[in-house]
């Protein structure tokens, strides 16, 4: 076969490739600008590419075995504020008046909030609780000459009682900083391995500002409702503290019973 012979065999295939590559080239050009276009009419953010991410979480989620990790409290406040979590020396001098403040000021609570005229006896739910116990460990810690005990300001500068931690400690002449979290539970439940602490990730605005101890007082309870006897307390460091994250979808009934969802309705009643 002669040169010129395999050119012209040659040739047909090459025009074909030359098409079919300007072909897809066009198809692709033309799909990017249907995503940009569409990412302008929705503020600059693709549907396609955001129901690309939503699904490729969901798989990353699933394989994560979530069920099964623990993870250190510690890493997860440093990793979410980029503030350190320091583990708590009773031998130091500033965390020794620390304790002994925390230990008058659960001593004073336990009393108080165990009698007759304590206003958790006019509560329903022992969990509305806490904030009496934060009121009053704030006010007896505050007392003491060498501390300022208050609400955690926000990264932005204000006071919010919601979300974790309660409260903040600072020892005045070393600058020393404890975060303290209240917490009650039925003295029999103890053991249970239902929740009963939990941190927001990425919780805005972010209540974690500095580097501190991280300390949780642990208030136990007979479990009579309307009258509650407490009955001991514990301090912890929750610097060993090993947690779980729980992977879970959610809605509101805000959410559910929205007028997207709905199909049917119960027909009003009528009087006989």
């Amino acid at each position: 076969m002669t040169t010129r012979e395999r050119l012209l065999f040659i040739a047909p295939g090459v025009l074909f490739l030359v098409a079919f590559g300007s072909f897809e080239l066009g198809r692709l050009a033309s799909r990017k600008d249907a995503e940009r276009k569409m990412a302008a009419k929705h503020g600059g953010s693709s549907p396609f590419l955001s129901t690309l991410d939503d699904d490729a979480l969901i798989r990353s989620l699933q394989v994560q075995n979530l069920d099964e990790r623990r993870f250190s409290f510690a890493r997860v406040i440093e990793g979410a504020t980029g503030k350190a979590v320091t583990p708590f020396d009773a031998l130091e001098p500033a965390a020794t008046v620390i304790l002994e403040a925390i230990r008058n000021a659960a001593d004073h609570a336990l009393q108080v909030h165990s009698g007759e005229s304590s206003p958790l006896r006019n509560l329903r739910r022992i969990n509305e609780g806490s904030r009496f116990f934060e009121d009053t460990l704030r006010e007896r810690i505050d007392d003491h000459p060498a501390l300022f005990c208050t609400i955690p300001l926000t990264s932005e500068g204000r006071e919010q009682r919601a979300g974790y931690p309660d409260l903040r400690i600072e020892h005045v002449d070393s600058g020393t900083v404890a975060y303290l979290d209240p917490k009650l539970y039925e003295e029999e439940s103890r053991r249970s391995t239902l929740r009963s602490f939990y941190y927001k990730l990425g919780a805005k605005p972010s209540k974690v500002t500095e580097d501190a101890h991280h300390l949780l007082l642990g208030f136990a309870h007979d479990g009579v409702d309307g009258s509650w006897n407490f009955t001991s307390w514990e301090l912890l460091d929750l610097t060993t503290l090993k947690i779980e994250l729980k992977a879970e979808f959610q809605a509101s009934n805000r959410d559910l019973y929205g007028d997207e969802s709905h199909l049917a309705s119960s027909r009003p009643t009528t009087g006989e």
